[in-house]
């Protein structure tokens, strides 16, 4: 079942031809990539990121994506996960490139097909699948958490599985986002936190805690 099953295909742009077979091609590279990295974590840690009593969402930072197909494979492989992506030409490639890295893209963003979009993110979720968050993408402002992005924890009652990555050795492009390319063989820290979205007091957890969990568990180079 993929994300795009029941959304109007005619306002979604895809990617086809010699654009296809080169994203093919980048996702064979980045699978090969990610294997030879060495993840390092600790038993509570592993815990917590093969967290599987129930769907969860996943959430990183838009600069850590590099390390998105390994992290699903190792620790999350018992079910499918969901992606949001913008519905527009740019976001038609990462659609693509999600798809074959493993990840089944739901498109739309807050101007296009954005109510559609979170509804098959609630629906995922109440199907038992996990869902993917970058809550700072896809244009930024860089480490800042919207309150719009936990409408979907809210409305399901999911928990939030902040992941974090402390690098070695990594390239960071000069993108918005200071993106990470870990350099092959080199060595991630990997960190975890489980939020509920629903604190013990009855209060809902805040845009500025998720934010404050995330920062804690990425430190920057």
């Amino acid at each position: 079942m993929g994300g795009l099953e029941t959304q109007d295909t005619d306002l979604i742009n895809d990617v086809r031809g010699w654009r296809r077979v080169a994203l093919w091609c980048a996702a064979t590279l980045l699978r090969g990539w990610v294997r030879t990295l060495r993840f390092e974590a600790d038993a509570e840690t592993v815990k917590r990121l093969s967290y599987s009593a129930e769907p969860a969402a996943i959430v990183l930072w838009h600069n850590r994506l590099f390390l998105s197909p390994e992290f699903f494979r190792r620790f999350r492989y018992r079910r499918r996960v969901y992606g949001l992506v913008s519905a527009s030409k740019d976001g038609a490639w990462l659609a693509a490139f999600y798809r074959m890295i493993g990840i089944y893209p739901v498109r739309g963003s807050s101007s296009t097909l954005g109510r559609e979009a979170a509804k098959i993110l609630i629906d995922r979720l109440r199907e038992g699948h996990d869902i993917g968050i970058t809550p700072d993408g896809p244009k930024g402002p860089l480490y800042v958490v919207e309150p719009g992005v936990l409408v979907v924890t809210r409305r399901t009652g999911a928990s939030l599985v902040l992941l974090g990555a402390e690098f070695t050795y990594a390239k960071q492009l000069k993108s918005w986002d200071r993106f990470y390319v870990p350099l092959p063989f080199s060595r991630v820290k990997l960190r975890c936190e489980i939020l509920p979205p629903v604190k013990a007091d009855g209060q809902k957890i805040s845009a500025d805690e998720v934010c404050a969990a995330l920062r804690k568990i990425n430190p920057d180079l």
